[in-house]
């Protein structure tokens, strides 16, 4: 006798030629009948690389139930009776999918805030990548500290603190990412702390100018198959940069321009270089664009 078929919802592994399946029974001599596979997400991600970074100590909590019924986390026994969890080999290679998968979109990212970065070197602007900045947000008489990092940071070349214009470009190239970032307003009050003016830059499908809050300006990222610059020394071509929406400006109430936190952040970070930057530094704009002409 062949086995019945299963249920819909139920995942079943058993060959169609396999002897029938005694049900087991519960309590009440009911069958019990097998649950779907478990659904995996962020959650279930993390708890895979703590285990394969610890000594495998189990939690017994629904998430480490769940990897257990997925076939992704084993139990193990020590000679002294001990429970410890590893990863099976299935939970390796879903562990290391999921890191290629979130490599991919590390360098996309990366990328585009280098890229971003040296068309504000290009345009005269001093650009920092990866600062790590304090800023005051919240509601007033609730106000607390919260770090931001914002993708790109940068002045204008100036002598003068009036005439800095601070401005942070956000970089988004999922759409994931993007929405989760709409849902943190204390992220663009910390930005609009220490700079005039925010942009989001989209990488091209992600999203349009609507979805960003009217605070933000928008710029389009678009790829870009050209021969690379040879003035960005090295075979990365810029990205096309498209303003969908510019960014509300104002001036920052600081004597010095910016606070005085983010001039020493400043000052312990490194700019994004650029191959014009020493004809840009030794005069004007106007100079520079006579010695590049030839």
């Amino acid at each position: 006798m062949r086995a019945a078929a299963p249920p819909p919802d139920v995942q079943s592994d058993v060959p169609p030629d396999a002897p029938p399946a005694v049900p087991a029974a519960g309590p009440t001599g009911v069958p019990i009948r097998t649950p779907a596979a478990p659904l995996l997400g962020a959650a279930h991600r993390r708890r895979l690389r703590e285990i394969w970074r610890s000594a495998g100590w189990p939690s017994q909590d629904l998430i480490e139930a769940e990897l257990l019924v997925a076939g992704l986390l084993e139990r193990q026994t020590d000679r002294d009776g001990r429970t410890t969890l590893r990863l099976s080999d299935a939970g390796l290679r879903w562990l290391a999918a999921t890191a290629q998968h979130n490599r991919r979109a590390r360098d996309a990212h990366e990328d585009l805030v280098a890229q971003v970065a040296r068309a504000l070197a290009r345009e005269g602007r001093i650009a920092w990548c990866g600062l790590s900045l304090r800023a005051r947000v919240g509601e007033p008489g609730q106000e607390r500290w919260q770090m931001a990092m914002p993708d790109v940071y940068s002045v204008r070349h100036t002598s003068v603190a009036a005439y800095l214009q601070p401005v942070v470009h956000e970089i988004k190239v999922r759409r994931a990412d993007l929405l989760a970032d709409l849902r943190r307003p204390t992220k663009r009050q910390a930005y609009l702390q220490m700079a005039g003016a925010l942009y989001y830059v989209l990488a091209a499908g992600i999203g349009e100018a609507d979805d960003i809050p009217p605070e933000c300006g928008v710029l389009r990222a678009w790829p870009v198959d050209a021969a690379p610059d040879p003035t960005q020394g090295d075979e990365t071509p810029a990205a096309r940069l498209e303003l969908l929406r510019p960014a509300p400006t104002r001036a920052l109430s600081h004597e010095a321009g910016l606070p005085f936190g983010i001039w020493m952040a400043l000052a312990r970070a490194t700019p994004t270089a650029y191959a014009g930057d020493a004809q840009l530094w030794l005069g004007a704009g106007g100079a520079a664009r006579c010695v590049d002409s030839g």
